[in-house]
C-alpha cells in the first residue's frame, strides 16, 4: 500500500499547485469548500476492497498510476467520433475537462441557459455566481466518499444547465467530454450541475468519449435538482478507451411530483464505476433507472445505485441489464431505501445478466431496506447464458448460428434501448451499442 499512499500524496501536491494557479480566487467561499474536500480525501484515502461498498472493485491499479492533473497541462489534442453528430441539440464540448467554446457550435435555446463553470466562478459579483454556488457541492456527499471529495477539491470547470420554471426544452442538451492522455497519464474532474425549475421539462445527455491506447482517469460528479413537477430525462453514455479509468457519481434530488428518468449505458473503459443516488424528497415523486453495460476482454464495470424514498406516495422502477464476454467482470449493487414516513411507496428493482463465456463473472446484489409498513416493494436478479432452445429454433428457420446468437443479444439489450423516448436520440444510442456489440462480442 505504500505505492498507493505515495500517489495519494501526488494529488495533494497537485492541489497545492492548483491553489497557486487560482491567485486571488483562493480566498473565495468555493475555495474553502475545495480545501475542506481535499482534507477529506487526505483523511479517507482511496477505498479498498475491505470496504463493503468496494468489495468487488479494486482501484489499487488506478491509485498507483502517476496521473497528472489535466488542469495544469496544455496542448493535448483528441480525435474520436461524436456519436451524436447530426442530432439537433444544444451542445457543450469539453477536452480533458476544459470547456471548448469554439467547438460548441450549437447555442442553447432562448430561455434555457448553459454556462461554463470556470466562467461562473471567475465572476463572483454576478447573479449567476450567486445562484449556482448556493447549489454547487451541496448534494453530492464528499465527507465520506473519496472520489467525490477529490472532484470537489479540484472544482475548476464543467457544465451548468439552468432550466427556468415552466420551460419545456425542445432539444436535448448534449454535454460531450472528450478525453486523451499525453506522454503521461492525466486525470481530470468534470463537474455538472443541472437546476430544473418547477414545471420544467428537459433531456440532458452526458457522453464520456476517448480513443483506445491512451491512459487517463475521468473522475466525474453530476448534481441534478428537479423542482416541483419537473420532468428530467438523463442519458449517460460512457464509451472511453481500453486503458481508461472512469469513476462517476450522479446525485439527484427530487421535489414534489417530479419525474426523473436515468438511462446509463457503459460500453468502454478498463475499470468503470458508476454511482447513481436519487433522493425522492417530495410527495408523489417518480424515478426510473435504466442501465445497460456491455463488457468483454478484461473489462470491469461496477454499477452502484441508491433510490431513497424519503417522502410518501413515491414510485420507482429500476432495470439494469449486463452483457459480459471474455474474462470481463461486473458488479451490480442496487439499494432501495424506504424511510419510516414514506408510506404508499411503490418500488420495483430488477437486474438481469447474460454471460457469453465461462470466464465472465458478475456479482449482483439487489437489496431493499424498508422502514414503513404500507408499501409495495420487490426486487430480483437473474444470471444466465444463451438460450440454446431459442438458438435452435432460429437455426431451424435457416438463420446461421452467429446471426441467431446476435439476434438474441440485440433483443436482450433492446429492452433498455427501447425505453428512450426521443426517436433520434434512441437511434444514436442504438447505433453505438450495436457497434460495440459487433466489435467486442465477436
Amino acid at each position: 500500500m505504500s505505492g498507493v499512499k505515495e500517489k495519494q500524496n501526488n494529488y495533494l501536491a497537485d492541489f497545492e499547485r492548483f491553489e497557486q494557479k487560482l491567485g486571488g480566487a483562493a480566498e473565495s467561499r468555493i475555495h474553502r469548500v475545495r480545501k475542506d474536500a481535499i482534507q477529506r480525501f487526505a483523511d479517507l484515502g482511496f477505498p479498498t476492497t475491505r470496504l463493503e461498498e468496494w468489495k468487488y472493485t479494486n482501484v489499487a491499479p488506478m491509485a498507483r498510476t502517476p496521473f497528472q492533473f489535466a488542469g495544469l497541462l496544455h496542448g493535448y489534442a483528441v480525435h474520436c467520433e461524436n456519436p451524436f453528430a447530426g442530432l439537433n441539440c444544444s451542445e457543450m464540448r469539453f477536452l480533458n475537462g476544459r470547456y471548448m467554446p469554439g467547438l460548441s457550435a450549437n447555442a442553447a435555446e432562448n430561455g434555457l441557459r448553459t454556462y461554463s463553470l470556470e466562467k461562473v466562478l471567475a465572476d463572483p459579483g454576478s447573479r449567476e455566481h450567486e445562484q449556482i454556488t448556493q447549489h454547487l457541492a451541496r448534494y453530492a456527499d464528499y465527507s465520506d466518499h473519496a472520489f467525490p471529495a477529490l472532484n470537489t477539491a479540484f472544482l475548476d470547470d464543467g457544465a451548468i444547465v439552468v432550466i427556468p420554471d415552466g420551460y419545456v426544452a425542445e432539444r436535448p442538451v448534449c454535454l460531450l467530454f472528450f478525453s486523451r492522455g499525453g506522454d503521461q497519464p492525466v486525470v481530470y474532474h468534470p463537474r455538472v450541475l443541472v437546476l430544473a425549475g418547477r414545471d420544467s421539462q428537459a433531456s440532458i445527455v452526458e457522453a464520456y468519449l476517448g480513443p483506445d491506447g491512451s491512459a487517463y482517469f475521468t473522475n466525474a460528479v453530476t448534481e441534478i435538482v428537479a423542482g416541483e413537477n419537473a420532468v428530467i430525462d438523463h442519458y449517460k453514455l460512457q464509451q472511453e478507451g481500453d486503458r481508461a479509468f472512469h469513476i462517476a457519481t450522479i446525485q439527484v434530488r427530487q421535489d414534489r411530483s417530479s419525474n426523473f428518468h436515468s438511462h446509463s449505458i457503459s460500453l468502454g473503459g478498463a475499470l468503470v464505476r458508476n454511482d447513481i443516488n436519487v433522493v425522492l424528497d417530495g410527495d408523489g415523486a417518480e424515478c426510473t433507472l435504466d442501465g445497460l453495460y456491455v463488457e468483454a476482454g478484461d473489462q470491469h464495470v461496477d454499477n452502484h445505485t441508491l433510490i431513497d424514498h424519503a417522502k410518501p406516495h413515491g414510485s420507482s422502477r429500476e432495470v439494469y441489464k449486463g452483457i459480459l464476454d471474455g474474462k470481463a467482470t461486473g458488479v451490480f449493487n442496487g439499494s432501495v431505501v424506504v424511510r419510516k414516513d414514506a408510506q404508499k411507496t411503490d418500488a420495483r428493482q430488477t437486474n438481469k445478466n447474460l454471460l457469453l463465456s465461462e470466464s465472465a463473472e458478475i456479482n449482483t446484489k439487489p437489496q431493499l431496506e424498508i422502514n414503513a409498513d404500507d408499501v409495495k416493494c420487490s426486487h430480483g436478479a437473474t444470471i444466465g447464458q444463451m438460450d440454446q432452445e431459442a438458438i435452435f429454433y432460429l437455426r431451424s428457420r435457416g438463420i446461421p448460428y452467429e446471426e441467431a446468437r446476435n439476434l438474441l443479444i440485440y433483443a436482450f439489450s433492446n429492452e433498455i434501448l427501447g425505453r428512450v423516448k426521443d426517436p433520434a436520440l434512441r437511434g444514436c444510442l442504438e447505433n453505438e451499442v450495436f457497434k460495440s456489440l459487433a466489435v467486442r462480442l465477436q
